[in-house]
């Protein structure tokens, strides 16, 4: 009697699956739609004298209009800086273990995020009314000299410390989110190996917690860019809109300076997305690595070896 042969032999790598998208028509046709619709809308207002496009490109490049769009440039640029400075040292300050310097923390959140920016740029604007002069010197004697606010503290810096405090009680939560997103393993490996506090922070700590903070930072700064248009409150007549708006009260005609507004609100909006783009790919780059290791550790072996056994006729 014959015994049976075991073989070991290479199966062929199975053939890759054909995988048949599925079929959205609806999708296709609503999309077709959407951009009919879109198109009509433009051929129709190209024509509407309502719009009036000539003076849309008369004033889209107009020397107050330009200076208006660098001005609410300085003002988000440096109102976010503040923001980010003061959200910063609040978020620290509600993670300590002090309980006044917790409280003066949730205070100023409590303040700032409590009440409307407008009315908080309202009372900005009369700061200098408020408290028209500052007198140095000593307690129960003559000062030495007087200043006046008024003269030393012009509109444009009123109007940042106004967006920027108000800013930093949305940015200090941020902060906090980011910072309580990075495991509390790594700053316990950060001081098993003798790292001080600040080198933790700027080595451990932040570099994981920016993946969490860039996002709704890039959504704050292109909110304050748009925020800078209360700033007539304070009141600061100089920013893009505010310029636009004393061109067509001087024009009596609104739409196309409403327009030129827009354009440059969304060009300097289109920037900032890229840039928040990119600042996110730059701070991802260690959890997509992580991610493309896992996967390839889950892909199989290419071929596989299977027992096969023989009968009797296969062994004659």
């Amino acid at each position: 009697m014959t015994q049976p042969i075991t073989q070991v032999v290479n199966v062929a790598p199975p053939k890759p699956i054909r995988a048949v998208p599925l079929r959205h028509p609806w999708r296709n046709f609503f999309a077709v739609a959407l951009i009919i619709a879109i198109i009509a809308f433009v051929l129709d207002a190209a024509q509407r004298e309502a719009y009036d496009w000539p003076s849309f490109a008369q004033y889209l490049f107009d020397g107050r209009v330009m200076m208006g769009a660098l001005n609410t440039l300085a003002l988000t640029v440096l109102s976010m800086i503040l923001a980010i400075v003061v959200g910063i040292v609040v978020a620290i300050m509600r993670e300590t273990t002090n309980p006044v310097l917790r409280s003066i923390a949730f205070g100023f959140l409590w303040l700032f995020r409590g009440t409307p920016v407008y009315v908080q740029l309202v009372f900005w604007g009369l700061f200098t009314a408020i408290y028209q002069q500052v007198n140095v010197g000593l307690p129960f004697a003559e000062p030495w000299f007087t200043l006046e606010l008024a003269d030393v503290i012009p509109v444009f810096w009123i109007a940042v410390v106004g967006l920027g405090l108000n800013e930093a009680a949305y940015m200090a939560e941020i902060v906090r989110a980011g910072l309580l997103s990075v495991d509390r393993g790594q700053s316990e490996a950060a001081d098993a190996l003798g790292m001080s506090w600040w080198l933790r922070m700027r080595k451990v700590v932040i570099p994981q917690a920016m993946r969490v903070i860039i996002p709704p930072t890039g959504n704050e700064l292109i909110s304050m860019l748009k925020t800078t248009s209360l700033v007539t409150a304070v009141p600061y007549n100089y920013d893009l809109y505010t310029r636009a708006r004393d061109i067509s009260s001087a024009t009596l005609n609104p739409i196309p300076l409403l327009l030129v507004a827009s354009v440059w609100y969304l060009v300097f909006t289109s920037i900032m997305m890229f840039g928040q783009s990119r600042l996110e790919r730059h701070f991802s780059k260690g959890q997509n690595a992580r991610i493309e290791r896992k996967r390839k550790k889950t892909r199989g072996p290419a071929q596989a070896e299977i027992p096969v056994v023989g009968n009797e006729e296969a062994t004659r």
